[in-house]
C-alpha cells in the first residue's frame, strides 16, 4: 500500500484529529458540563477553540447562533454541531451523546435514592433546601434573560403578555411560543424596528481569535447540502424518534403511562425553545396537575438534581419520567417500570435534537440571512422571560406556602396561596439564597450545597420534621 494511502487511512480527516483523541476531548466536555448552557457554552469556547483549535471563534458563533434558533438544549447541539463538522455524523452522535451520558447516570442514581428513600427522614431534608436554592436560581434566570432579551417596550409587552396568558388564563405554553414566533416573524417581515435585532448573540470583539484552526474555514464536502441526503437523514431520524411513540401507542393504547411518556415529551421537544426553564414550567403544570405523575414540590426536587450534576438542564424530564411510570407500573417492578420510563423521556427529548443538526446545519447561511427568521427568534426570546417569570412564581408558590386554593372561572385559572400556611423557614432559605446569588455573586454549586446543608441541619436540629 503506497504512503499515502496509509495516511489516509490513518488520518481519514485533513484536521488530523483522530477518532481516539476526539473521545477523549469530548468526554471531558462532558464531565465539565455544569452550571447551565453558559457554563456549557463556555466550557467547549475554552477547549474547543482556545486550548484545542479545533474551529475558530467565527465559526463556534455561527454554529451557537444556529443552534440558539432550534429548541432543545443548544449546549448539547451545538456538542453535536461541532462533533458533525469534525468528524461527520458519527462524530455527532459521539459528541452529543457523551455530552449527556454523565447527566443520564447521574439522574438515574438520583432518581433511585429518591424513590426509594425521597421521603425519609435526611433525604428529604437535603431536598427541602435543595428547592429554596432552586427557586432563586430560577429567579435569578429571570434577571438574566430578561437584561438580554427586553430591549424594548415591544419586547416588555411580549414578555408580559406570556407570563398573563400562561399563569392566569392556562394558555398552552406551545401557543405562547408559536404566537410570539409569528407576531416576530410578521414584525421583521414589515422591517419594524423594536423586531430588528444584532446578528447572532455577540462575539467576544475580536474577531476570529483562532485563525489557525484546524478545521479551516472552508465548507467540508460532507456539510454541503443536497435533497437526497435531507431526504435520508429525516427518514432515518424521525423512524428511530416515532417508531417507538406510535409502537407504544398501538400494544398499549394513549392511556398506558409509557405511551403518555412519549407523546408528551415528544411534544415538548418541538417547542423547547428559550432553554429549559421556559419549558418547565408547563411541564411542572402538566405532571402534577394533568397527569398526576408528581406532588407539586417534586418538581423542584428534579430540578434541584439536573443543576447539581452534569448535562443539559432539560435532564431533569428523565426524573419525571422515571418517577411517573415508578408510580404507575402496570405488571412491571416499580424500579425498572421508572428505569424504562426515564430512559424513554430522555430518548424522545434527545433524539429530535440530533434531526435538528443533522438535517437542517447543511442549510445554517441561508437560516442566518433571513430576517424575519431572526426578529421571531426574538420574540420568542421575550415571550420565554415572561415563560420563565411564571415558572419562578408557580415554584416559590409551591415552596413557600404548604397550601394554595384554585381560582377558577371567568377566564382564570391559577393557585393562590394561602397566606396562613407560609413555611417561614423555606421563606427564610430561599431569601438567603437569592441573597447570596444577587448580592455576593455566590456560584450556583456553592449555593446549592449550603442550602442542601442547611435543610439537613434543620432536619438534626429537630427544628423542622
Amino acid at each position: 500500500m503506497p504512503a499515502s494511502d496509509m495516511a489516509t487511512q490513518s488520518t481519514p480527516f485533513k484536521h488530523g484529529v483522530t477518532w481516539s483523541e476526539a473521545f477523549r476531548v469530548w468526554l471531558r466536555v462532558a464531565a465539565l458540563s455544569f452550571g447551565g448552557p453558559a457554563g456549557q457554552i463556555a466550557v467547549m469556547h475554552r477547549i474547543l477553540v482556545e486550548e484545542k483549535r479545533w474551529i475558530s471563534e467565527s465559526r463556534f458563533l455561527h454554529a451557537l447562533n444556529y443552534c440558539m434558533l432550534l429548541p432543545g438544549p443548544e449546549a448539547q447541539q451545538l456538542a453535536t454541531y461541532v462533533g458533525w463538522l469534525m468528524h461527520r455524523t458519527l462524530g455527532g452522535l459521539m459528541a452529543g451523546g457523551l455530552f449527556i451520558l454523565p447527566g443520564i447516570i447521574a439522574i438515574m442514581a438520583l432518581s433511585y435514592i429518591y424513590a426509594a428513600y425521597g421521603q425519609v427522614g435526611v433525604v428529604a431534608a437535603l431536598f427541602f433546601g435543595l428547592k429554596a436554592a432552586v427557586l432563586a436560581i430560577v429567579v435569578e434566570a429571570v434577571v438574566r434573560v430578561g437584561k438580554r432579551a427586553l430591549k424594548n417596550n415591544v419586547m416588555i409587552a411580549l414578555a408580559g403578555a406570556a407570563f398573563f396568558g400562561i399563569f392566569f388564563l392556562d394558555v398552552p405554553f406551545p401557543i405562547i411560543i408559536f404566537g410570539a414566533a409569528l407576531v416576530g416573524f410578521i414584525g421583521g417581515w414589515l422591517r419594524l424596528a423594536a423586531f430588528q435585532v444584532s446578528g447572532g448573540h455577540g462575539g467576544s470583539g475580536k474577531g476570529d481569535a483562532v485563525v489557525d484552526s484546524l478545521l479551516g474555514e472552508d465548507v467540508p464536502d460532507h456539510v454541503k447540502p443536497t435533497v437526497g441526503r435531507a431526504l435520508r437523514v429525516a427518514v432515518i431520524w424521525l423512524t428511530l424518534w416515532l417508531v417507538p411513540v406510535f409502537t407504544l401507542l398501538v400494544l398499549f393504547g394513549s392511556g398506558n403511562v409509557f405511551s403518555q411518556i412519549a407523546v408528551f415529551f415528544s411534544k415538548m421537544a418541538l417547542v423547547t425553545f428559550g432553554g429549559a426553564y421556559a419549558v418547565l414550567a408547563y411541564v411542572a403544570q402538566q405532571a402534577v396537575e394533568n397527569y398526576h405523575w408528581l406532588r407539586p414540590g417534586e418538581m423542584l426536587d428534579g430540578l434541584g438534581m439536573a443543576e447539581t450534576t452534569p448535562g443539559p438542564l432539560i435532564m431533569v424530564l428523565q426524573f419525571v419520567g422515571f418517577m411517573a411510570a415508578f408510580r404507575d407500573p402496570g405488571t412491571l417492578p416499580p424500579m425498572l417500570a421508572g428505569t424504562l420510563g426515564g430512559l424513554l423521556a430522555t430518548w424522545v427529548t434527545f433524539a429530535p435534537c440530533f434531526l435538528w443538526i443533522f438535517l437542517g446545519a447543511p442549510f445554517i447561511e441561508k437560516l442566518r440571512g433571513n430576517k424575519s427568521l431572526s426578529a421571531a427568534l426574538s420574540a420568542i426570546t421575550a415571550a420565554v422571560v415572561g415563560v420563565i417569570l411564571n415558572l419562578a412564581l408557580w415554584f416559590s408558590i409551591h415552596t413557600v406556602f404548604r397550601q394554595v386554593q384554585p381560582v377558577r372561572g371567568y377566564g382564570f385559572s391559577f393557585d393562590a396561596p394561602i397566606l396562613a400556611s407560609v413555611d417561614p423557614w423555606a421563606l427564610a432559605l430561599s431569601v438567603a439564597a437569592a441573597i447570596a446569588i444577587f448580592r455576593f455573586k455566590t456560584g450556583m454549586m456553592p449555593t446549592l450545597a449550603a442550602c442542601s446543608l442547611a435543610g439537613i441541619a434543620l432536619y438534626l436540629l429537630g427544628i423542622r420534621s
